[in-house]
C-alpha cells in the first residue's frame, strides 16, 4: 500500500508547478513525446521499446516532425541509461520535444523529468502536439474528502475538507419563524406555520446535501460526514428521511458546536481532529499553532522573514519550514559574462520584467562592463524548500484557504520556521 506520508505538501506543490509549466508547452503536429515508466518495469525493457519506436519514427512523412521525434527518442534513451537497471521507487515521467519559440523553424529541444509522489501504474508512450499529463494530474486529486454539515433552525452550511483545502459548498437559509406567545386559535395556527416552514427547510437542506455529497452514480463522493450544530436539530435531521440513506450510513459523528454558519464549520473541524488526523488541513493547523505558541512565549525557538530563515537554514537550525503557497516570487541569479561576478536576489513575479530591464541598463560592479544578464530564475518556494530538505528540515506548503494559512500570509508574509535550537 502506498504511504501517504510520502505525498508531502511540498512534493505536491512541486508537481502542481511542473504541470503548470508542461501545460503551457505546445508543439506542431506530433512532436512532443510523453513517457511514463512504472517502477516495476526494467529500464532495459523501455529502452528496447524506444529503439523500436525510433525505427517506426523514420516513416513519419513530415521531415521536421520526423527529426524532432527521433531526436527526442535518442535523448530519452541516453537519459534512461543513466538510471542503471531500475527506476526510482515511484517510477519516472519523462517529457521531451521541440518547443516552438516563435513559429515554425524556431523549435528548441526541452526535456523534463519528474519523480512523482505516487507510483506510476502503467507504461505509456505518446507523441502529440501537447504533453500527455492525465496520469500526473490524477495524483493531485485528493481521495480522502470529508463532508461537513452544520445545521440548526437558523440555517444549514455544507462544506468539504480535503488535503489542505476547506470549501464552503452552500449555505441554506432557514425561514422558520420564531415561536409566538399568542393563545387560542392564532397560537395553533402559528404553530402549524412553524411546523410547515421547518419541514420545508429540512427538505431543502436535504436536497442540497444529497446533491453535494452523492455522485452521478448515486454513490457518496465523500469518505465520511461529520454533522454539528447547536440544539437538537442536528440529531433529528441525521435520523430523518431528509438525508439520503446512503449518506446516513457514512455519518461518522454528530457533535455540538457553539456556533452556526461558517464559524460552526471551523468549530466542527477543530472537534474532529481524531477523524481528520491524517488530513493536511489539520496538520497545518497544529504546526502553525505550535509556531504561535513558541512566539507568544518568546522561547527563541521560532523565526520568520526571508533573511532570518536563510541564516537559520545555513546553520542547520530549522526543524520545520512553513511556506505559504501564495508566495509568487522568484529567486533570480544575475551573472556577468565578462568576469566571475554573480549575485542573487528575490523578485516578485509581477516585477520580473521591470527587473530584467533594470539589469540590462546596469554595469557590473566588479569589472564595470555592460555584460550583466539574468542567468537563472528559480521558483522561490522550491529553492527555499530544497535548501530546507537538504538540511533535514520538514517543509510544509500551507494553503491560504485555512485560517492558519491566511494568518501566516497576512502576519508573517508567508514565511516562518520552527527551530531545532536557538541560534545567534
Amino acid at each position: 500500500m502506498e504511504s501517504e506520508e510520502k505525498r508531502t505538501s511540498f512534493e505536491l506543490y512541486k508537481l502542481k508547478r511542473m504541470l503548470k509549466i508542461l501545460r503551457s508547452k505546445k508543439g506542431f503536429h506530433t512532436e512532443l513525446t510523453s513517457l511514463y515508466c512504472p517502477p516495476s518495469r526494467p529500464v532495459s525493457d523501455i529502452t528496447n521499446y524506444l529503439k523500436s519506436e525510433y525505427g517506426q519514427a523514420s516513416n513519419i512523412k513530415s521531415k521536421s516532425t520526423r527529426k524532432t521525434v527521433m531526436d527526442s527518442i535518442t535523448k530519452l534513451i541516453k537519459r534512461l541509461q543513466m538510471f542503471g537497471r531500475s527506476f526510482p521507487e515511484n517510477g519516472l515521467a519523462m517529457f521531451a520535444g521541440g518547443i516552438p519559440q516563435n513559429g515554425p523553424g524556431t523549435e528548441k529541444f526541452e526535456m523534463y523529468i519528474i519523480e512523482p509522489p505516487k507510483p506510476i501504474q502503467t507504461f505509456q508512450y505518446r507523441c502529440a502536439a501537447e504533453f500527455y499529463l492525465e496520469p500526473l494530474e490524477e495524483m493531485l486529486i485528493e481521495k480522502d474528502v470529508f463532508g461537513f454539515i452544520v445545521i440548526d433552525r437558523s440555517g444549514c452550511v455544507i462544506a468539504t475538507v480535503s488535503g489542505n483545502h476547506k470549501r464552503i459548498i452552500e449555505k441554506v437559509t432557514s425561514h422558520i419563524p420564531s415561536k409566538h406567545g399568542a393563545g387560542g386559535q392564532s397560537q395553533r395556527r402559528f404553530e402549524r406555520l412553524i411546523e410547515e416552514a421547518a419541514r420545508n427547510f429540512y427538505v431543502k437542506s436535504g436536497e442540497h446535501i444529497n446533491n453535494a455529497f452523492l455522485g452521478p452514480d448515486g454513490k457518496p463522493i465523500v469518505k465520511g460526514i461529520i454533522v454539528g450544530g447547536a440544539g437538537p436539530t442536528k440529531e433529528f435531521f441525521v435520523k430523518s428521511e431528509y438525508l439520503d440513506y446512503r449518506l446516513q450510513k457514512i455519518v461518522l459523528k454528530v457533535l455540538d458546536t457553539a456556533y452556526s454558519s461558517e464559524q460552526g464549520v471551523k468549530d466542527l473541524i477543530s472537534k474532529s481532529e481524531d477523524i481528520l488526523k491524517d488530513v493536511q488541513l489539520l496538520k497545518d493547523k497544529k504546526i502553525f499553532q505550535k509556531f504561535l505558541s513558541h512566539l507568544s512565549r518568546d522561547t527563541g525557538m521560532v523565526t520568520y522573514g526571508e533573511k532570518e530563515i536563510r541564516r537559520a537554514l545555513e546553520q542547520g537550525a530549522v526543524d520545520t519550514l512553513l511556506i505559504s503557497e501564495k508566495l509568487d516570487i522568484e529567486r533570480v541569479t544575475v551573472s556577468c559574462n565578462n568576469c566571475d561576478y554573480q549575485e542573487e536576489k528575490t523578485v516578485h513575479l509581477d516585477d520580473l520584467d521591470a527587473y530584467r530591464k533594470e539589469i540590462a541598463q546596469k554595469h557590473c560592479p566588479k569589472c564595470n562592463s555592460d555584460s550583466l544578464t539574468i542567468s537563472k530564475i528559480v521558483d522561490f518556494i522550491e529553492e527555499l524548500g530544497d535548501l530546507a530538505e537538504a538540511s533535514g528540515a520538514t517543509v510544509m506548503v500551507i494553503s491560504t484557504e485555512s485560517e492558519e494559512g491566511a494568518q501566516l500570509w497576512a502576519a508573517f508574509k508567508g514565511l516562518a520556521a520552527i527551530l531545532r535550537y536557538k541560534f545567534e
